[in-house]
């Protein structure tokens, strides 16, 4: 890199018809190593400046406290264990050139050519160093960048962070906590509900394929579904609603009695097969719905729409709580005319008996096409270990 003459050099050259010829040939040559050290420093401010912070880190104990997997794959409490330390040889040795350059030459790999940035396979990823796990597949998501993006970690425990203030920008840099390997940023423009991108390499990684299950808890909200599922008659029916955010919606549901399986999704737009990205940027119409499939014999369509209205604000227009957008509208979509009838008198009645103080702007429309939503949004609040994050007006509905 080509760096100007520092002043205090050239000011001495411009001095040296006073000064001695001893003095100034012990002066130049100072000069020129303090010139040569310095100029070594800017070439390499990424890698000088990062490294030194992430040596200090690795230095300042020879233990981290992060969780790691049992013998049955489940998150272990945090724990104390010991940092992986190695050689520059040792990790050259272990690692390919790629992952080398990545990892600890805190290097960047081509959008879009990553091993994983397309991988929908269910499992875990880990630290390509030290096997640290890292991520779940039901928090990753398609950023549209080209490098595997991620909501939240396994452990926020397994994640240290740095501020990365290279090439004129100021970012932060993720590591693995146990072996300082460098992961890649984490963004705040990220989706629910954590507003984080955790952008990575493949490079770094390593992925397990694997049943999730209810991760990372391993602790669901609810299993009454699968319990009931041998009172039920085997009749079913489907019922379509959107009431906000669908994953407290479809909570919600799944608590019920006669409800033998959910799926979240979009519906009521224009545009065919939209992802979460798409449906987030208001221009497909859609709404976030959740498809109820049910045992009528258990409970009915009736009670589904009681349901229905005393788990959202049913008064306000393209909101529920602190969610805007067309997408948290309310909505029924009936499947049959005989939903349509049921749907449009028990709104009527609740209209009548003035149960709400606002009026009721819920949309009552035929159901289009049922686009799935993405894996990492099916059944999500049960797979990460929360119990409800949805809620109604506290009123009472006949």
């Amino acid at each position: 890199m080509h760096m100007p003459m520092p002043a205090f050099l050239a000011n001495l050259f411009k001095s040296s018809e006073s000064t001695s010829p001893m003095y100034l040939v012990a002066s130049v040559a100072a000069c020129v190593a303090v010139f040569l050290i310095v100029s070594r420093i800017h070439a390499q401010p990424e890698a000088t400046t990062m490294h030194a912070s992430t040596t200090k880190t690795a230095t300042s104990s020879d233990t981290v406290t992060v969780r790691l997997l049992d013998s049955e794959g489940r998150l272990t409490a945090a724990e104390e264990v010991k940092k992986v330390v190695k050689s520059d040889e040792e990790w050259r040795k272990q690692l390919t050139e790629e992952q080398y350059k990545i990892t600890r030459g805190k290097g960047t790999e081509r959008a879009f050519c990553g091993v994983f940035y397309d991988n929908h396979k269910e499992g875990l990823y880990s630290c390509v160093g030290c096997e640290l796990p890292l991520f779940y597949s039901n928090a990753k998501f398609d950023s549209g960048t080209g490098w595997p993006s991620f909501f939240q970690p396994v452990a926020k425990e397994n994640i240290a962070e740095e501020a990365d203030n290279s090439y004129g920008m100021r970012r932060v840099e993720i590591l693995c906590k146990r072996c300082d390997a460098h992961l890649g940023h984490v963004f705040d423009d990220g989706p629910r509900p954590t507003g984080l991108r955790y952008c990575l390499n493949s490079g770094a990684l390593k992925f397990t394929e694997m049943k999730l299950g209810a991760t990372p808890s391993d602790k669901p909200a609810s299993a009454a579904p699968d319990k009931e599922k041998a009172r039920t008659s085997g009749k079913r029916e489907k019922a379509v609603f959107a009431a906000g955010c669908f994953w407290g919606v479809e909570a919600t549901f799944r608590e019920q009695k006669g409800v033998t399986g959910t799926r979240v999704g979009y519906s009521g737009g224009v545009t065919k097969n939209p992802t979460y990205r798409d449906v987030c940027s208001h221009n497909t119409k859609h709404a976030e719905v959740v498809e109820v499939t049910y045992d009528p014999e258990v409970i009915s369509y009736a009670q589904l729409l009681k349901v229905f209205y005393e788990n959202h604000d049913p008064t306000t227009k393209d909101r529920q709580g602190p969610d805007y957008g067309d997408q948290y509208r309310s909505a029924i979509y009936f499947l049959s005319p005989e939903q349509e009838k049921e749907a449009k008198e028990y709104t009527a009645k609740l209209t009548a008996a003035k149960v709400f103080r606002a009026p009721i702007v819920t949309e009552i429309t035929k159901a289009s096409e049922f686009w799935e939503a993405e894996e990492y949004h099916q059944q999500y609040l049960e797979k990460n270990g929360r119990a409800k994050c949805h809620s109604g007006l506290n009123v009472t509905l006949p």
